[in-house]
């Protein structure tokens, strides 16, 4: 990967074409790494509207340890989106460039630890489940944070709920007749780029999801290695960048 793209594409300085770039390559990884969890435990690990119901579910139904296993993964995603929060706040302090590159490192190092372990957790009985899905529910509340901060609310990757809904919305603004109408502020008027990133994120996510599929069948829990290997690739640069300029202020 090209240093000037990736810094472009991690860095502090963000343009809409770099957000709109992440935006699709963190939707891919979201769809592979939430795949892979459905075959390894099957549970979605990014979809916390289901969590959230299958909390109520089984709290009704008296399925405790269920219940909990649902209230875990909401508070792993939730301290994941916490904990890139926090990240991005102390580097920004700090005038860091890699504000919005450490969450990624840290959901690398998070992946490939799992994609290099899983294989040895699946053999711990009672354990692996639980603590595959809040690893990874962790991961996607890091991810989703990430994008959400960086696109000030534009952009989700975990989801496709609310991509959907927005799709919806601009394609009724595309088949809405205006008429012969003379003010042109009440035109009602389809966004067609954000019609454009709001499909091509969907199909990152779903494409991600095929592929994801695709790779655990075949080689298991490795599937998050690549995966990790592409977070890496992005978000190193930026934090070369802050190692080279503490490196040369330490020397001054």
């Amino acid at each position: 990967m090209p240093i000037d793209f990736a810094r472009r594409l991690t860095g502090k300085d963000r343009t809409t074409g770099a957000n709109r770039q992440l935006g699709g390559v963190l939707a891919f990884i979201a769809g592979a790494t939430n795949a892979g969890a459905f075959l390894a435990v099957r549970q979605y690990t990014s979809h916390m509207t289901g969590m959230v119901s299958s909390l109520a579910d089984h709290l009704v139904l008296g399925e405790i340890h269920l219940a909990a296993g649902a209230l875990g993964a909401l508070v792993s995603f939730l301290v994941g989106a916490a904990t890139s929060a926090i990240l991005i706040n102390i580097a920004r302090r700090r005038g860091l460039s890699s504000e919005f590159a450490l969450p990624l490192l840290l959901e690398a190092a998070l992946l490939l630890l799992f994609g290099l372990i899983g294989a040895r957790l699946e053999n711990i009985r009672g354990l692996f489940v639980p603590a595959t899905i809040m690893l990874l529910c962790f991961t996607m509340g890091l991810q989703n944070a990430v994008i959400t901060k960086i696109s000030k609310s534009e952009i989700r990757t975990t989801h496709v709920t609310g991509l959907v809904t927005d799709i919806g919305i601009e394609l009724g603004k595309l088949a809405y007749w205006n008429g012969f109408q003379p003010d042109p502020t009440l035109r009602v008027v389809a966004d067609r780029s954000r019609l454009r990133v709001l499909s091509l994120l969907v199909f990152a996510f779903f494409l991600g999801g095929v592929l994801g599929a695709l790779s655990f069948q075949h080689v298991g829990f490795a599937t998050t290695i690549p995966l990790a290997l592409l977070l890496v690739l992005m978000a190193a640069v930026p934090a070369a960048d802050d190692i080279k300029e503490y490196l040369g202020g330490s020397e001054a």
